[in-house]
């Protein structure tokens, strides 16, 4: 840079440099971090900088390699403070079910419950203990006051029962009939 700065006061002189060389300092930012925009903004911020600090500068002259190395510096910074971001960013959300497979599942699951209020209140009741309450047979068992093997004839004839209702088309039959007392299940 010639001496032809020194005398001339900090916006002249900074719009002279940014004429002259924002280009090629753009280009060194955006190398340096890897981001054309991101090197725009590190050069903008320097010449700001630059303009603020004209009076306090030693020696004019040398005003583009206190840019190129503002330039440098800033673009150091930047690079430290995206590794930083990178290292402390959160783990990504699962994927979420669409609205379409929510509303399916909940009409899916309404059509499984009344398919259990539709069953005998033995065969009811057992399949709540054994798939919801988790129990064992002998728990299940003691629960209802009836013996081990009742408690699996009434799963399968329950499970059966289901499987006739929720999937008619697969058995080819209707779904048993039974006599027993039906209650509904809330």
């Amino acid at each position: 840079m010639s001496r032809s700065l020194e005398p001339i006061d900090a916006d002249q002189a900074v719009s002279l440099l940014y004429r002259a060389h924002y280009t090629s300092l753009v280009r060194l930012a955006s190398l340096l971090v890897g981001d054309s925009w991101q090197g725009e903004e590190i050069v903008q911020d320097a010449f700001v900088a630059m303009h603020g600090k004209w009076r306090r500068l030693r020696d004019p002259a040398n005003a583009l390699a206190y840019l190129r190395q503002a330039v440098v510096n800033r673009s150091r910074s930047a690079l430290r403070h995206s590794a930083v971001v990178a290292r402390h960013q959160p783990a990504p959300l699962p994927d979420e079910p669409s609205a379409e497979h929510q509303a399916l599942a909940h009409l899916r699951r309404a059509e499984i419950l009344a398919a259990i209020r539709a069953l005998p209140r033995r065969q009811r009741e057992t399949l709540i203990l054994r798939y919801y309450a988790d129990l064992s047979e002998e728990q299940i068992a003691d629960t209802l006051g009836i013996s081990t093997g009742a408690v699996k004839s009434h799963a399968f004839r329950g499970l059966a029962a289901l499987r006739g209702i929720l999937l008619p088309s697969s058995q080819g039959e209707n779904p048993p009939t039974h006599t027993e007392n039906r209650e509904t299940w809330s």
